[in-house]
């Protein structure tokens, strides 16, 4: 059986033993203080690659010669891809080029050139427990002011949602400070992707959307550990599925950013997992 079969499979049992102890709450998971701390050091090491991943980004490198180093990042830190295998995901991280949402993929064919806006999506599994970060720049850097307020509200946007990560508050106020922050950059907000809780398995309940629905989402609780991460375009908020399956772009060719902190819910303010200690 290959290897990703079982950890897919691992993944699943773990969730229905999740949710027999849950026993009718279904809409989120709460981790026991020992999970916390393997969730912590996942955590740290997904924040370790992405913090030395854009330094390395040169014009004129491959995507795939991207997802080369942090794979070496990450075997480093005695991790391994928790992106890898997933329902057939192909690549070590996610690498998406100026349209391109989520999902890219390292490819020697794809070749980076000053002025790029490049978006890594990086999970990293440790001894079982995942880290989950995404970051957004310009390979280069810009003065363009349409790409610097799509860079920077995007970022406020993931700052806001995080700030409404609070106990007592629902799901849905984390959407509600993300769409908010959103529409005031007059920014595309995409629907199809969003945030989810994540630790022992990378995607757990709940789905965290980044637009307000009618379902208002389960109230937030210390132990619950959220991935929260805007996807804004500076265009529509449509999306197309390239050829490959897994490529996501803008309907409209133009610009979309990326950010994702892990967060964990306590008693008061929510520990940022993902920033670097």
């Amino acid at each position: 059986m290959p290897f990703r079969w079982i950890l897919e499979i691992e993944c699943w049992v773990l969730d229905i033993q999740k949710r027999v102890l849950m026993g009718d709450k279904k809409d989120y998971v709460i981790y026991s203080e020992e999970d916390i701390c393997g969730i912590r050091k996942a955590s740290q090491a997904a924040a370790q690659v992405r913090e030395r991943l854009p330094s390395m980004v040169r014009p004129g490198m491959s995507t795939k010669e991207i997802d080369n180093i942090a794979a070496a990042f990450i075997h480093s830190m005695g991790g391994v891809s928790a992106f890898l295998g997933y329902r057939g995901y192909p690549g070590i991280i996610c690498i998406s080029l100026n349209d391109e949402i989520v999902h890219g993929i390292g490819r020697a064919d794809r070749i980076l050139k000053e002025g790029d806006l490049v978006s890594l999506d990086i999970g990293v599994n440790v001894g079982g427990f995942i880290g989950d970060t995404a970051v957004s720049f310009v390979l280069g850097g810009t003065n363009d002011p349409d790409t610097l307020r799509l860079l920077d509200f995007t970022k406020k946007a993931l700052d806001e949602g995080i700030r409404a990560a609070v106990p007592g508050n629902y799901v849905r106020n984390i959407s509600e400070a993300v769409e908010k922050i959103a529409k005031s950059a007059k920014l595309g907000i995409v629907r199809e992707y969003c945030g989810h809780g994540c630790g022992a398995c990378l995607h757990d309940p709940p789905e965290i959307p980044n637009y307000v629905t009618a379902n208002r989402g389960p109230q937030l609780r210390p132990g619950m550990v959220l991935a929260i991460e805007p996807m804004l375009n500076l265009g529509t908020s449509r999306v197309i599925t390239d050829s490959d399956g897994w490529t996501v772009r803008t309907s409209d060719g133009k610009l979309s950013a990326h950010f994702e902190h892990m967060v964990l819910m306590t008693k008061s303010e929510p520990e940022i997992l993902t920033w670097l200690k």
